[in-house]
């Protein structure tokens, strides 16, 4: 039972990390508690993005008017919804299954445990104990919804994001606390399946870590389709004792009452570093977190961790080159450390946003002498023949030297065109580099060039 790389956890840090391993001719194992593919893709990035697109084409067909189309008797079935969804889920599941036996890796079922002299007990489902060793242990047990004081989760009327996308009926109403990528996705699902929703934001502005022009219009977009916006409120406490639940919730103007089927905590997430055995082996943790050097490493030599455990972005995309940086550098491979300046982030709500590098903010507390471009999808050919004008690509470029400091985009399809910024950040690619690479037209994407006209005063459509 003896392996070159062990790994505890098949989310996509995990799954990704053994593929890799095999790849390089290490003898590779998994170890998982519950569904390979981690909860990205059983309870997160995959069947919430399954739900949103169920929420998009509903939307469409209570507009298809505004297409020069006619349907009668349009309406959704929630139960048949949130089945779909599982079943992409289940889907792709699968579709690791057969990469884990396409490469010759090893699953092992059961709760794994780090251990001194690079051993991991595994616990399976009937309480058996199985030692295993490896040259290399790798922890990628990921996270989960983190849970307030304030706010306990039951499960019923106070719910998590897992519970929010296998409801057995759809809530009437529901208060979503916290406007983060999974607060406003879930909250622009429930709104367009016909939900009362209320979002609930500690911070100024919701989706608070984007540009503030970006959380501006995702504001006006969210009122625009009927969610009630609550910046600057805490919810203090929650009653369940009634049918539904009463939060009270502390405002600028003092404390409210709301009242709802259900609520939704997304303020979130906490790592699963519990009774896994680091204290045993002596790994260093600091707030809730694994600490690693730029290879991974922890502080025991033979031990690593990657993902959501440890204090880097926690997101799918960063887990997956997390390890497969760790397993190149394990194998001697000449490897880069990963530039976490140009990891792009994504929500994927109506409309979507996506962005990478500094805000316009962050990039004048640098000290940047700054040009800044702005181009509306509403000046869009291709946004408005598909009727999707709400939004905008915005650009940040350091006058003096040309560098792409940051790009803010929120709009129909974003999510698919923020590519082009990390891949012109990462090759150091100047502003007018951008505006002189010819842009298909009619596209969404040539709003970047656009964008980039307007920061150098040259823009066409404007």
């Amino acid at each position: 039972m003896k392996y070159d790389v062990l790994i505890i956890g098949s989310g996509p840090g995990g799954y990704v990390t053994a593929i890799r391993a095999s790849q390089l001719g290490f003898k590779t194992a998994v170890v998982e508690k519950e569904n390979l593919g981690g909860i990205c893709l059983n309870w997160g990035c995959i069947p919430t993005k399954a739900l949103l697109k169920s929420a998009q084409v509903y939307d469409y067909l209570k507009h298809v008017d505004e297409y020069g189309l006619k349907a009668e008797a349009i309406d959704k079935d929630f139960e048949a919804v949130i089945k779909r969804s599982r079943g992409v889920a289940e889907g792709m599941s699968k579709g690791v299954q057969f990469l884990m036996k396409k490469n010759k890796i090893d699953i092992i079922d059961g709760f794994g445990k780090v251990k001194a002299g690079k051993k991991v007990d595994v616990t399976d489902k009937d309480g058996k104990v199985t030692e295993y060793s490896a040259d290399h242990i790798i922890i990628a047990t990921g996270a989960r919804s983190r849970e307030l004081p304030s706010l306990p989760q039951d499960g019923k009327k106070v719910i998590g994001y897992r519970e929010a996308m296998s409801l057995p009926k759809q809530p009437k109403s529901m208060i979503v606390v916290g406007s983060g990528a999974i607060g406003v996705e879930f909250a622009h699902f429930y709104n367009s399946m016909g939900t009362d929703v209320t979002v609930v934001e500690f911070m100024p502005t919701i989706v608070p870590v984007e540009d503030k022009d970006v959380s501006k219009q995702m504001e006006r977009s969210f009122k625009k389709a009927g969610i009630k916006v609550m910046t600057s409120s805490s919810v203090e406490s929650v009653d369940t004792s009634g049918d539904g639940v009463k939060a009270t919730v502390k405002t600028k103007k003092g404390e409210e009452v709301l009242e709802a089927d259900i609520v939704l905590s997304a303020v979130g997430i906490k790592t699963n570093i519990e009774n896994i055995g680091l204290e045993d082996v002596g790994i260093i943790t600091d707030r809730d977190k694994i600490l690693v050097n730029d290879w991974y490493q922890t502080n025991i030599p033979g031990y690593y961790a990657i993902g959501d455990v440890t204090p880097g972005p926690a997101l799918a995309h960063v887990a997956s080159a997390e390890g497969i940086t760790c397993v190149e550098k394990i194998a001697g491979l000449h490897t880069e450390a990963i530039d976490y300046g140009n990891i792009p982030g994504c929500t994927y709500a109506t409309p979507e946003i996506a962005s990478v590098g500094l805000t316009e903010e962050q990039a004048k507390e640098k000290g940047y002498e700054l040009k800044v471009g702005k181009f509306p999808f509403s000046a869009s050919g291709k946004a408005k023949a598909a009727g999707t004008p709400d939004g905008f690509v915005k650009v940040i470029f350091d006058a003096k030297y040309g560098e792409w400091l940051g790009c803010h985009m929120i709009g129909a399809g974003v999510t698919d065109m923020i590519a082009e910024a990390v891949l012109g950040r990462k090759l150091e690619t100047t502003g007018h580099e951008v505006l002189k690479a010819i842009h298909p037209h009619p596209t969404m994407s040539e709003a970047v060039m656009e964008a980039v006209a307007d920061a150098y005063d040259e823009v066409i459509h404007l």
